[in-house]
């Protein structure tokens, strides 16, 4: 309860707004729709926010405490104003003008809210300027509303570790059943998005933590090709695999969001020229002709969730694709150990550098996050400990043998022998497997249960995957998981589209 008297008493800062109390509702808008209201005079920016504001009070802070948003914007209300008088006089500033986002609890912003990795270590960082891609949100009309929830340090710190649990802010709930896991470790993101709290969100992925949230809480979830979006300003894993990405309700707000996040930041070594116009790709005849591989040897734990993959691949053929079965990867056994080793490394390497530009209040590397811990163990360990943290404070520099050996084999087995090898030996578009099982039962004692994921070769190539909604099994949502090559996102984003529009899978949970 400590944690949602905060929140309560932030969003009572704000006052109810007038549609709330007409029993008016936005529930489930797109962004489109939102703009073409706002055209219409039937919305403004404020009356958005507010409403999102009332819902944030009502279902995630009160009712089933969701806890999904964690911190709240106090000049989301006055920014939305100010995005109203403009609008009047000039009309909009950019695609997302005056629509609200959330941020996960890793990224910068400096709207006088902490960034903190969801650990008491950080519970004082106010970063002094904006994440690159926050700026580019705010170029683009969007109001950044608040922050959410995540699995602590983005659920790298126990090999036991329970995903959507931060010692700072607690456990954040699956909507369409709170005794099941939100998955992490954008978890916040993905419970706020399938809840309706906000209209998008970003999440940050190293493996796994944009994809497996949205298809576990019934939403679109874009793991963008790494470099093209920004990694200024969030606290990072490893800089050869993270990148934030969008998590929307439907493909359209997703790629809309994510045509905002993509900008070239001279800053980040890893940049990379996204090449298209993304939103050209919204095609509903996007999949036929599309030569779609299928990873049989990344599916087979879960019975029903097969049966629903079988039937999205009929779907699929329904509207043209080109099936090629069984195109499986060969070489899975060499990804985990070499990945693992990678992280640890970067890890602390990116971690220190972080550190080192935040103010006295926070601790200055690693091992002093990891002595913090111990002095607070009360608070930050009561269920599970920190053996990742203490496995990668053990790694030497980023010039050691180990780690250059570990990350050159984890490149070449998900790029030229993985991914790569795939798509020019069966002349693929794509690869397809389900995202990942459904949800399973939260256990802060034995940690997740995670019963497989078709997120690594992605993840570790760096390459882009995209998760939309294929169905529920026992009401728990499922996705359909698509990845390709670098900068492949329009051909995923025509095929996920297009599935998307011919299947309607999205279903609302009940709250």
């Amino acid at each position: 309860m400590k944690n949602f008297l905060i929140f309560i008493t932030l969003v009572l800062l704000y006052p109810l707004s007038a549609h709330s109390q007409n029993n008016m509702t936005f529930h489930d808008l797109t962004v489109t729709k939102a703009h073409n209201m706002m055209a219409d005079k039937q919305l403004t920016s404020e009356a958005l926010v507010n409403y999102y504001l009332d819902r944030i009070a009502k279902i995630d802070h009160q009712g089933p405490q969701l806890n999904a948003v964690v911190q709240l914007n106090k000049n989301a209300i006055k920014r939305a104003q100010e995005l109203d008088v403009i609008y009047k006089k000039s009309g909009k500033v950019g695609p997302l003008h005056g629509i609200p986002v959330l941020l996960k609890d890793n990224i910068d912003t400096i709207d006088g809210m902490a960034n903190t990795a969801g650990s008491w270590a950080l519970k004082n960082n106010y970063p002094k300027d904006d994440a690159f891609l926050v700026q580019q949100l705010k170029s683009a009309g969007a109001i950044i509303l608040g922050k959410t929830n995540l699995s602590e340090w983005a659920n790298f710190r126990s090999t036991s570790s329970s995903s959507g649990w931060s010692g700072l802010w607690g456990q954040s709930k699956n909507p369409y059943d709170i005794t099941t896991s939100p998955c992490g470790s954008s978890a916040g993101s993905g419970v706020a998005i399938a809840a309706d709290l906000a209209l998008l969100a970003v999440g940050t992925e190293t493996d796994g933590s944009v994809t497996c949230p949205s298809a576990i809480n019934g939403i679109v979830g874009i793991k963008p090709t790494l470099g093209t979006v920004s990694r200024d300003g969030i606290i990072p894993i490893a800089h050869s695999q993270d990148t934030a990405g969008p998590m929307a309700r439907s493909v359209t707000d997703a790629v809309m969001l994510l045509s905002a996040l993509t900008a070239v930041d001279a800053n980040d070594n890893a940049a990379l020229a996204a090449p298209t116009d993304y939103m050209s790709h919204l095609k509903l005849d996007g999949i036929k002709g599309k030569r779609i591989g299928v990873a049989r040897n990344l599916m087979g734990y879960h019975g029903q969730l097969d049966a629903i993959f079988e039937q999205a691949i009929v779907d699929l053929k329904a509207q043209g694709a080109i099936i090629v079965d069984s195109t499986n990867f060969t070489n899975t056994e060499v990804w985990g150990d070499a990945e693992f080793e990678v992280l640890l490394y970067e890890f602390k390497h990116g971690l220190n550098a972080y550190l080192a530009g935040t103010d006295d209040n926070t601790p200055k590397s690693l091992e002093a996050v990891i002595a913090f811990n111990l002095a607070h163990a009360d608070k930050e360990m009561p269920y599970f400990k920190q053996e990742i943290f203490d496995m990668a404070q053990a790694k030497g520099p980023l010039t050691e043998d180990r780690y250059l050996a570990a990350l050159a084999l984890a490149k070449k087995s998900t790029q030229a022998e993985g991914i790569d090898a795939l798509l020019a030996k069966h002349k693929l578009d794509l690869i397809i497997a389900p995202t990942t099982g459904p949800a399973w039962k939260t256990d802060w004692i034995n940690g997740d249960h995670y019963l497989g994921a078709a997120s690594s070769a992605a993840a570790i190539s760096g390459y882009p995957h995209i998760t939309v909604p294929m169905g529920y099994v026992h009401g728990l949502p499922v996705g359909l998981s698509m990845f390709s090559g670098k900068l492949q996102e329009g051909k995923l984003i025509e095929v996920a589209y297009g599935y998307e529009q011919s299947t309607l899978h999205r279903r609302a949970p009940t709250l």
